[in-house]
Order: structure tokens, then sequence, then C-alpha cells
């Protein structure tokens, strides 16, 4: 079994180029929910849906998220009512939070229904979130402490970065099967998700990090910085308000005590050799995801830096 550790567009684009040399069955996918939060009295949550919306051939590619050729008359008719729209659902995405919403007031877990939805969407890898427990990712500014969601989609990322807190991970378990998913893999995969806030966020639930420290398999991440700047979202932002180097050798230092290889782009090669004074051998590769084939050759060079044949 092959486990990927997943958060937003680069992880969904990633997983695109994984499931095309490894079959569905054989992978998990452990998806950050530090980003999920109620709006208009549904949970959202991001993650699990760019993960699932994306495998399933239904995402709006030019976004990376949502559904493609949505519409949008609930949030028109919703704004109409004094709602405010800076987070825009459309109407077929509002059936999954109405979906997923309704099923957790029923007493189902947030695993039960991701494993329901993923079912649904015709999906045969198994989807996890990083626990059923709520934990929300907060950036600490100088305008006070933000739900993530507020600060990159309200707030377009234009406030200093003083923190981020996990707010709820020091209670939280993960989710049923995570660990023993972490301790049984063949490798274990770090996507080209922002360090930060996306895997950051499932290292902050108590256990996960000290399994990553005894699992058995190879641990490989693909740095999602590039050429000192992230390919998408705000971690460049997140990693300088932390005092972290936006590159890929910061992005490293992240996971340095648990990684066991390090993928960066050509356009990086120079850094190789400091990632390599950490401690951690690096693969140099093209990493930019621009299409379908790219995106195989991607995975199948991490595979390999596994010790996975493909």
């Amino acid at each position: 079994m092959i486990v990927v550790l997943a958060g937003g567009v680069g992880a969904a684009r990633f997983l695109q180029g994984v499931v095309q040399v490894v079959p569905q069955q054989q992978l998990t996918v452990i998806v950050n929910t530090g980003d999920d939060r109620d709006f208009y009295g549904l949970h959202v949550s991001p993650d699990l849906d760019i993960v699932m919306y994306t495998l399933a051939g239904l995402v709006d590619e030019a976004h990376g998220w949502g559904i493609r050729d949505d519409t949008y008359h609930t949030m028109e008719q919703l704004t109409c009512y004094g709602n405010e729209d800076w987070f825009l659902l459309g109407d077929r995405d509002l059936a999954t939070h109405i979906h997923r919403s309704n099923l957790l007031r029923q007493g189902k877990t947030l695993s039960e229904v991701t494993d329901l939805l993923r079912t649904q969407l015709g999906l045969q890898l198994h989807i996890l979130p990083m626990s059923d427990q709520p934990i929300a990712t907060h950036i600490q500014t100088l305008a006070g402490l933000l739900h993530f969601q507020e600060y990159m989609v309200k707030r377009h990322c234009t406030d200093e970065v003083q923190d981020v807190v996990f707010v709820g991970a020091s209670t939280a378990q993960p989710a049923p099967r995570v660990l023993d998913a972490l301790k049984e893999a063949e490798a274990i995969l770090i996507a080209p998700s922002n360090p930060i806030v996306s895997i950051g966020s499932i290292l902050a639930v108590p256990g996960i990090h000290d399994v990553l420290h005894e699992a058995s398999g190879m641990i490989v991440a693909v740095s999602p910085i590039v050429g000192g700047a992230p390919i998408k979202g705000p971690a460049d932002k997140l990693m300088r308000g932390l005092g972290i180097d936006v590159s890929a050798v910061g992005v490293a230092r992240c996971y340095r005590d648990f990684l066991d290889v390090m993928v960066i782009d050509e356009q990086d090669a120079h850094l190789a050799a400091d990632i390599e004074d950490l401690g951690i051998p690096t693969v140099v590769t093209n990493t930019i995801m621009h299409d379908m084939t790219a995106k195989a050759h991607l995975a199948r060079s991490v595979l390999e830096a596994a010790g996975v044949t493909v």
C-alpha cells in the first residue's frame, strides 16, 4: 500500500499522476481538514472535496477547486438575503456540503461520510480525513487570530503572518485507520502541498508525527516551492512569517526529522547539495505538473525514489 499525505490543489494534481501508475485499491490518501469550516450552516471540507472532485474528473481545472461548469444561483439568492459572498460555493458543490452535513447530523463521523462520498463518486482509493475531531487552522496576524479561510479567501493573504495555530489539535485523535495505514505503508509520499498549513496540520495531530519516525516504508516529499516561490497558494507568506527560508531547503527542514528523500525541481538543482547537507538524499526532476504526462512522470520519479517498482 502507498500512503500520500495531501492537502489542496497541488496534492490533487499529484494524485492524478499517482493513480496512473498505482492501482487505486493500493492507495490511501490522508487529507488535511484544518481548512474545514461551516458556511451557511453547512460543513465544508475544501481539501477532501478538491481531492475527490479532481480524481472523479469533476473539478474545475481552471481554479483547481469546485465543480466544472457549476452555477451560482443559490449564492446569488443568499447575498440577496444579506449573506456575505466572499466564500463562493456553486450549486452542485453545495449539494455535496448539504449531503455531508445531513450525514454528520445523523451521527456519522467525517471518516464515514468521506468514505460514502468517495464511493458515490466512483473512487476506489481510500481517502481518510486526518481526524474526525474538528481542528481549525488559524493565522495569527496584527488584525488578530484569523481562520485560514478568512486569511486566504476573504483577506487575500494580505495580513502579515506572525504565527500559525492549529486550534483543537492537541485534544484530537487521528481518524480511524490513519496510524495503521502509515505503519503498514510500503512508501509514504508527501505531496507538493503547503508544508505549513496543509501538511503541517496533519503533523499536528497527536500520534502521526511519532509514527512517521518509526515508519518502515520510505518517506519521500515533493517540494511545492520552485524557484523560490510556491506554484500555487500562500506558502511563501506563511514560511516567511515563521522565519523559514522560502525554498526547497526550507521545505526539507520542515520534514527533516523523519524524511528519507526529497524531490525538487530542475530549477532548484543548485540546492540539492544544501538539502543533502541536512542528511536527506535529494532527487532532481521536473516537478511542474502542466499535463497528465508530466503528472505521471513525477509520480513515477517519486515512487522510484521510495524504492517502489512501477
